[in-house]
């Protein structure tokens, strides 16, 4: 097969795939779709670097203002015991993203498209529907998030900061105008800006060392206990997000890359090492929340902080001085900042994938945004602040329901060989990603068992 001009964008179809309804999808992100050229003739690490960014987008995940509540709830309450799940979501994530590399560059599809291309329309239209609320949940937290970031820092009344949320399109705006690197480029400031602020306050707490490691060993009570086992849940939900899968499968294509079958193998390899490395530095910053909140209010007896507000309050009795406090709303702001990005982009995703629906990102995201800000209101006007950690917390939960919807298709399609051609996935990566699956729906019922029947 010829390789395409790298001055062009490259064509969607892939020869030898029998297993899809159609051959050539159009583009979902077709703006910045094969935008960014992979160099010809470079060294692998110059090859490499223009794959490193779609990882970090999908990092944003794990630092999102929901994930905050989950981990601030799990640390002040349970101490360390809930890193294992900090870190069992991250293989999770690890393993799932690399399916999502592998569905983009053998098929040229994202997972919304392929859900199209592969169900019927009585399957695919209730999986949008799904898709489109777990974004709803994902842009809820931010709402809160961004809300309250703006609250700690700035003294705006959250009722208020909800609605200027919304304005936060004409950042989506100028970051597209720009090019997709821009976005990146964005995203990976903050997020240098996030560790900076968590590795001051991590360094002020000085926590249990032996306690940390210690936490990152399993324990028989995440899943005994119904209320570990809820905030758990969150905490999968939070890390492991549904709309990280369509997002990870849409953003790789915005490289174009050679097509001839090494060059998409090593494609594979590069997108693949490229969300590994930002996962895995993402890992820390999320254990941090969970570190922080168990040195600081675990161990001084504060075991019920659900609010983030009130985490923040906090921070500067027990740490000393203003700094911590500072940090912590810097870094919230900047985390609600970043996932405002890749939700709209995943927003974007969903609905172009699925119904093969184009509107401006700018629409898009003010008729999402629009949504989330309407439970978010109803919450501050009838239990004011004392209310969003817990609606942060559901938000969380609600995604991880969300996740086989979205996990049991892309392990199915990356294990056809019909549909992936000599790109299918390998037997062990199937197997683990179908435990996964697993894990996380017995997971869920067992919540749903404990609620209804046990009550707690």
């Amino acid at each position: 097969m010829s390789s395409p001009s790298l001055d062009s964008k490259p064509s969607l179809s892939v020869a030898g795939h029998n297993g899809w309804r159609r051959t050539s999808p159009t583009p979902s992100l077709s703006e910045v779709f094969g935008s960014i050229v992979v160099p010809r003739g470079s060294t692998v690490f110059r090859r490499f670097l223009a794959f490193v960014g779609p990882g970090y987008l999908v990092a944003v995940g794990y630092m999102d203002p929901g994930n905050w509540a989950t981990s601030l709830a799990g640390g002040a309450k349970f101490g360390y015991t809930l890193l294992f799940v900090a870190l069992l979501s991250n293989v999770m994530a690890i393993l799932l993203q690399s399916l999502c590399a592998r569905l983009a560059i053998a098929s040229r599809r994202d997972l919304a498209q392929a859900c199209r291309d592969a169900y019927p329309s009585w399957v695919s239209w209730p999986l949008w529907i799904f898709a489109e609320a777990a974004i709803i949940a994902t842009d809820l937290a931010e709402v809160i998030g961004v809300a309250i970031g703006l609250n700690l820092l700035f003294g705006i009344p959250l009722e208020i900061g909800v609605f200027i949320t919304a304005a936060d399109v004409f950042l989506i705006l100028w970051l597209q105008n720009r090019g997709f690197r821009w976005v990146e480029a964005f995203v990976i400031t903050l997020l240098a800006v996030i560790t900076a602020c968590f590795f001051v306050q991590i360094a002020m707490a000085d926590p249990d060392w032996a306690g940390v490691i210690a936490g990152f060993a399993p324990s028989t009570d995440i899943v005994t206990n119904p209320e570990m086992l809820y905030i758990a849940l969150g905490i999968i939900g939070a890390t492991v997000m549904p709309h990280n899968l369509y997002l990870h499968s849409g953003i790789v294509q915005t490289r174009n890359w050679e097509t001839t079958p090494a060059r998409r193998f090593e494609a594979l390899r590069m997108a693949t090492w490229d969300s590994t490395i930002a996962l895995m530095f993402a890992l820390t910053i999320n254990a941090s929340i969970l570190i922080l909140a168990a040195a600081t209010f675990h161990a001084s007896g504060n075991t019920e902080i659900v609010e983030i507000d009130q985490a923040h309050a906090l921070l500067a009795p027990l740490l000393g001085g203003s700094l911590a406090p500072t940090l912590f709303g810097i870094a919230l702001l900047c985390s609600g900042l970043n996932a405002t990005v890749t939700a709209t982009m995943a927003g974007q995703i969903v609905m172009e994938g699925f119904i093969n629906f184009r509107i401006s990102p700018v629409l898009r995201r003010l008729v999402t945004r629009s949504i989330a800000i309407v439970p978010a209101v109803i919450v501050i006007l009838i239990w004011g602040s004392s209310g969003t950690g817990q609606l942060l917390i559901l938000s969380q939960v609600v995604l991880s329901f969300q996740l086989p919807f979205a996990i049991v298709p892309l392990v199915m399609f990356t294990a056809s060989k019909a549909k992936m051609g000599d790109m299918v996935a390998p037997l062990w990566l199937t197997a683990l990603c179908a435990l996964i699956a697993v894990t996380i729906i017995a997971l869920n019922i067992n919540l749903l068992w404990s609620v209804a029947v046990i009550g707690w």
